[in-house]
């Protein structure tokens, strides 16, 4: 199952492909008119240059809606940090949001709750797509918080499996363009700054006891954990602790 392409994806790809049609249909009509392949060519060259001056304004406005976004300081969280934006990020849309404690949250990392509406969120702030255990986890924790619909969102993509799994299972999977857009659908000033999430929330640097290297957050099946940035060689770990 193919994702579906974001709403400025499609336009993209629109203008693309109208533009490439109106040089085509210029060079070959300027031919057709003229007989004339001197004109041919100096209308070719104008149609292409005016085509490679409209995609690099696409290219500027497109960075311009990445940088407005955030999506860059999204890519740079950790997990715990990326749950806690999600949380600001729905609290802005009307949602209450509630960030489930790290270890033990029964495949949830986010619960939300609108108009008499109960979702439950895994977050995944992955820099590779994600797969279908994603998916299983979602889908599972609905029973356990009598739930009415379970979503997956992610700063990347999903893996075509994931994709196939949550159609069959009504899981609802929200890639990163789809993000994009919730984030720049909230008027200026509503959402929240990634830059800002990341400094009220930093990482917790933890020296590992055994060999020195810093401990980082890692997830297994009973949840988040620290283990070792050393690892193979050093298999040292410890449970995430709450304050």
């Amino acid at each position: 199952m193919a994702r579906r392409k974001s709403k400025a994806k499609q336009q993209e790809e629109f203008i693309q492909s109208l533009l490439g049609l109106i040089v085509l249909g210029s060079i070959f009509g300027t031919f057709y008119f003229t007989d004339s392949l001197t004109a041919s060519v100096i209308v070719c060259l104008l149609s292409v240059s005016v085509y490679i001056g409209v995609m690099i304004r696409i290219g500027v406005k497109k960075a311009e809606r990445l940088k407005r976004s955030g999506i860059a300081d999204i890519d740079n969280m950790d997990g715990v940090q990326f749950e806690k934006y999600l949380g600001y990020l729905f609290q802005a849309h009307g949602y209450k949001t509630e960030v489930t404690k790290t270890i033990g949250d029964y495949g949830a990392d986010l619960i939300l709750q609108k108009e008499g509406k109960k979702i439950v969120v895994q977050a995944k702030r992955y820099s590779k797509n994600v797969g279908i255990k994603a998916v299983q986890e979602a889908q599972a924790s609905i029973a356990y918080y009598a739930a009415s619909e379970a979503w997956v969102i992610s700063n990347s993509d999903y893996t075509a499996a994931a994709y196939d799994l949550a159609k069959s299972n009504k899981v609802r999977l929200i890639h990163r363009e789809e993000l994009i857009e919730m984030i720049l659908a909230l008027n200026p000033g509503t959402a929240p700054v990634a830059s800002e999430v990341i400094e009220d929330h930093p990482t917790r640097e933890i020296p590992c006891p055994r060999c020195g290297a810093n401990l980082v957050l890692r997830s297994g099946s009973r949840g988040q954990f620290y283990g070792c940035r050393s690892f193979p060689k050093c298999r040292h770990t410890q449970q995430v602790e709450f304050t």
